[in-house]
């Protein structure tokens, strides 16, 4: 495997070494685990889009476009009913 430099601050490279020592590992394995763990944007949207296949099969509750922007207005509402009291 090829290594390749990534440029950060300092401290955020003080602070995930520190990090990685902790948990007993080098930094470049520490990262090396993290991308590995972590999902892309096309990853995360493939994922909601099963989740929401699965929980709409488990609950047959399937909204329209319309229904969904209502219900996503009256959560906004409340919320800021709740944060401005």
């Amino acid at each position: 495997m090829a290594d390749a430099n990534i440029r950060i601050p300092a401290e955020a490279r003080d602070r995930l070494a520190e990090i990685a020592a902790a948990e007993g590992m080098s930094l470049r394995a520490y990262l090396a685990r993290l991308a590995d763990t972590l999902l892309t944007p096309a990853e995360r949207a493939e994922r909601a889009e099963r989740t929401l296949a699965v929980l709409r099969e488990w609950t047959g509750y399937n909204p329209t476009e319309s229904e969904e922007k209502r219900l996503d207005e009256e959560l906004d509402r409340r919320l800021a009913e709740a944060i401005g009291r």
